[in-house]
């Protein structure tokens, strides 16, 4: 991508598409098929996939401003080991604060936090857009995917957790029943197969099913 003009708007149409195209059309998960790792394993309950999605989301916006900013002065051939360091440094930081005020999630996604360095979602924002953008279309472009990633990872852990524990664990509020006792009672029994990873897949794929379907202009020929 070229670079933003100088008298473009902060929120001119191009730049709310940065945020907007990331939650359909573009989506990391759903139609480019990155960061499918953390869908699997930490959205067995709904507080792990908000918490990971607000880690993505801070390291791939501070990443790319970053990125954007050093991008004149980083030579090419050492690029990636640049930007290596550059989220490994926000990785660690991000954990430690995690470790600090959520330390109970933190426990609980143990090192898919540390794994937030591989993550393909923000290497690849890191290459392919803010090494060629200023700064604040890099962090528009890095909150768009991040919110496009965490929406997926939301639904995921909401259908995950519902139909397999019968509950919602939102951080700050705790665990929330949604199955009513009274359906228990009935023979209501919480599906285990949801708990599992491969039940992701699922629900992924059903996603995905019916993002094309209300946007045919994704269909490939």
């Amino acid at each position: 991508m070229s670079e933003e003009k100088k008298s473009e708007p902060l929120f001119s149409k191009k730049n709310k598409a940065l945020i907007t195209n990331p939650l359909n059309s573009i989506n990391p998960v759903t139609i480019q098929v990155l960061g499918i790792c953390s869908a699997l394993a930490v959205t067995v309950q709904m507080d792990n996939a908000i918490i990971m999605s607000l880690a993505v989301t801070a390291v791939l916006i501070i990443g790319n401003v970053l990125v954007s900013l050093m991008r004149n002065i980083i030579p090419g051939k050492i690029r990636i080991i640049v930007q290596l360091v550059i989220v490994a440094a926000l990785v660690i930081i991000v954990d430690q604060v995690l470790k600090a005020y959520v330390y109970d999630v933190s426990k609980k996604l143990s090192v898919f936090v540390g794994l937030i360095i591989t993550n393909c979602i923000i290497m690849g924002r890191l290459e392919a857009f803010a090494l060629g953008n200023k700064s604040w279309a890099s962090a528009l472009d890095g909150l768009g995917n991040g919110i496009g990633y965490g929406l997926v990872l939301v639904v995921v852990a909401f259908f995950k957790e519902v139909f397999g524990s019968g509950t919602l664990t939102i951080p700050g509020l705790g665990k929330l029943t949604i199955i009513p006792e009274a359906f228990y009672d009935m023979g209501y029994m919480n599906n285990g197969l949801m708990l599992l990873p491969p039940s992701s897949l699922f629900i992924v794929a059903v996603y995905i099913w019916v993002q094309k379907s209300r946007n045919p202009e994704l269909i490939e020929d």
